[in-house]
């Protein structure tokens, strides 16, 4: 029987879900913060101090100090809603041709509605893929999730040629920008130039140059192309 997170006291399950979502993906980086919090799932402050009483209830995360920290239960819930989030994007855009950065907020509705039943029958239908249309990876049914391998685009040096692996997902205008770019995972790009002074890389993909700023080439994680011998 398919069991979700559930909060009896005024919180709705999408709710819990989606701060879950926040501190796995906020945890890849480094440690979590609650004001980090706040500004990733858009809330004041006291309303995350609040939420993070019910999870600590439900025993998903702890506090250590200022640190939120998922605990043992709290990895496994949210690996599942990742998992359930890059399986509906996935569908959306694979097989209904939406636009990346379009799917990304869709997905984060139809997460929550997936059962166990119809999100292995969706993985079947897609024929089990292992990555989203963002290049991340999709954790398995088991919980288990292969960690994206490569550099941000920023650390690339001039005059190399990198293949895009994979990019971030957090702002859905900055994906248009970069799908517009053709910075999608499987995509080549070389850096031309590297302006000094933190200034922006100039990179060419598919034979169009573009001048990029260091903060939007940060998230873009690629892989070095070997140079032929």
């Amino acid at each position: 029987m398919y069991q979700s997170v559930r909060e009896g006291r005024g919180v709705p399950t999408a709710t819990l879900e989606e701060y879950l979502e926040a501190i796995y993906k906020l945890s890849q980086d480094g440690l979590v913060r609650p004001t980090q919090i706040a500004e990733s799932v858009g809330v004041s402050g006291p309303t995350v101090t609040a939420t993070l009483r019910r999870l600590e209830a439900h025993g998903f995360v702890t506090r250590e100090g200022t640190k939120v920290v998922l605990t043992s239960e709290g990895s496994q819930r949210s690996l599942d809603i990742v998992r359930r989030h890059r399986i509906a994007e996935t569908f959306l855009v694979d097989t209904l041709g939406l636009e990346w950065e379009a799917a990304h907020e869709e997905a984060c509705v139809l997460e929550h509605a997936l059962t166990p039943r119809v999100l292995s029958a969706l993985e079947v239908f897609l024929d089990n893929p292992s990555v989203c249309p963002h290049g991340h990876p999709i954790p398995k049914a088991d919980g288990s999730i292969v960690d994206v391998l490569g550099i941000p685009l920023c650390d690339v040096e001039m005059g190399a040629s990198a293949r895009v692996v994979a990019v971030a997902e957090k702002d859905d205008k900055v994906l248009g920008y970069l799908g517009g770019l053709g910075l999608r995972p499987g995509a080549e790009a070389t850096v031309v130039d590297v302006a000094p002074f933190q200034g922006p890389l100039t990179i060419e993909v598919a034979g169009v140059r573009t001048a990029i700023a260091r903060e939007i080439a940060k998230l873009v994680t690629v892989q070095v192309v070997p140079e032929a011998a």
